[in-house]
């Protein structure tokens, strides 16, 4: 007669007192950083033997005191890299990131939230629609907009790319000709190739004086494409370009849109949460025509990463796309008023996003992130200021959306080129560039709420040392 197997013993669990002890050591170390954050280098760069040596090891047979493996991770992996919460972290686009936030992301995976379907998590799938519908109303989109939570702006474009060839093209997709801007985020040619789009169906427009995608050279080549049979089906625009914060002209694209057919994506993915602030709604007109649009809390919305969001003008269209009803999900079917995210994506299994936006909006209230919004336009505005006002450098784009953009006087691009690493070497402070007109140029991003007018100063100041001492 064979034995039973004996039965595990608490395998892969901790005792709730060990639990309690790891996660608190856990908070206090989130609670350090936090609190030593502007004091701390920006960022620390390793090489790859320099981790390799410290990090590769066999695959353990035997498990190890948890309080020593939370202290390893937080020496050796967690402390390198850049801090993209850092005040003086003015690259790309900032990820500040707030405490509620982290706290939900505890929450949402402590209780093994699968936000796929209703009967799953129905309490989270109101807490979205909730979320959704609040975002909705501030980008000033109708009621029959529905969307979802994704991982952030590339998936969120890929969606609606997906929707739109869908919509606009159908079976007729090896036809079809989508239109962007030299401005537009690479995303966006990622989100074509994983979709099916040829790079011969692309066109890529010159972006006007402004950055900006011209009307008049869309028309002309949507009449180009018609004339020899192709198949006009889809418009990219930027409200927030990531090099330069210029906003597409969105009022006269849709007219563009509505004349010939096509679908208006606009690809808002940190501008748009400019909607709270009463100067960025002035930048942003428009945005509320678009048939989708992409945002991201986790970046002027101040949440932890991850977290993307896409909104399609009919929401349907969402589920016309994605929707399917395997055998083994039957029991899953959302009955009547009831929300499977699942069927608005391409995601079956999905955390719990929208739990950090509910819970810091509801903490901290819209005004406080209006605040901080406006925040960020102001220092963009200091820093064109503090530019203008210095023989070394000219301003090449002025602040938009929380950007500006500038060089050193005289256009050394060699020079140009080699300032951010030289900044991040001192781990003072990061900066990025980017390509206008053909020349490299420096850029700043203000849109941290914990950045000061003195961190910008610094980052100026820094960055003039190291260009009159030819990065000395």
């Amino acid at each position: 007669m064979t034995a039973a197997p004996a039965e595990l013993d608490a395998t892969l669990t901790l005792a709730p007192e060990e639990f309690r002890r790891l996660g608190h050591r856990a908070v206090d170390a989130i609670a350090e950083r936090l609190a030593g954050l502007a004091d701390a280098p920006v960022g620390r760069q390793e090489t790859r033997a320099e981790l390799e040596a410290r990090l590769r090891e066999p695959l353990p047979e035997h498990g190890s005191d948890p309080e020593r493996v939370l202290e390893a991770a937080l020496g050796d992996v967690l402390a390198s890299g850049l801090r993209i919460d850092h005040p003086r972290f003015f690259g790309f686009v900032p990820g500040p990131g707030n405490p509620v936030g982290t706290v939900a992301d505890v929450l949402a995976t402590g209780f093994s939230v699968f936000a796929g379907t209703w009967l799953a998590a129905p309490g989270a799938a109101m807490v979205e629609l909730v979320v959704l519908d609040w975002l909705r109303d501030l980008c000033g989109m109708p009621e029959r907009t529905e969307g979802l939570f994704v991982s952030g702006g590339s998936a969120a474009n890929l969606t609606a790319l997906a929707v739109a060839l869908d919509e606009r093209a159908g079976t007729e997709r090896a036809r079809a000709m989508v239109y962007l801007s030299e401005e537009t985020h690479s995303s966006v040619e990622r989100a074509l190739r994983v979709t099916g789009v040829p790079p011969h169906n692309v066109r890529v427009l010159a972006a006007d004086a402004r950055q900006r995608m011209a009307p008049s050279a869309l028309r002309a080549a949507i009449a180009a494409d018609r004339a020899a049979g192709r198949l006009p089906a889809c418009v990219v625009a930027t409200a927030g370009t990531t090099g330069t914060g210029a906003v597409d002209p969105l009022h006269a694209l849709r007219r563009v849109c509505d004349e010939q057919g096509l679908w208006l994506h606009v690809d808002g993915a940190y501008g748009a949460a400019a909607m709270l602030s009463a100067r960025g709604r002035a930048q942003l007109r428009g945005i509320g025509l678009a048939d989708s649009l992409t945002l991201d809390p986790h970046k002027w919305l101040f949440q932890p990463l991850d977290a993307g969001c896409l909104l399609v003008r009919d929401g349907l269209a969402l589920r016309r796309t994605f929707s399917v009803e395997p055998a083994y999900l039957r029991a899953a079917a959302a009955a009547d008023g009831q929300v499977n995210f699942a069927d608005r994506g391409v995601e079956l299994t999905r955390s719990f996003r929208a739990l950090k936006l509910w819970m810091s909006l509801k903490t901290f209230g819209a005004e406080a992130f209006r605040r901080a919004v406006d925040h960020g336009l102001d220092l963009a505005e200091h820093a064109e200021a503090l530019i203008a006002g210095h023989p070394a450098w000219e301003v090449v784009t002025p602040a938009r959306l929380g950007i500006v953009t500038f060089r050193p006087a005289g256009d050394d691009e060699t020079l140009t080129a080699a300032l951010p690493g030289a900044a991040l070497a001192d781990g003072l402070a990061f900066v990025s560039t980017h390509r206008v007109g053909g020349r490299t140029v420096l850029r700043l991003c203000t849109v941290n709420p914990r950045t000061t007018r003195a961190d910008v100063g610094r980052t100026l100041d820094r960055l003039t040392e190291l260009a009159q001492g030819a990065l000395r």
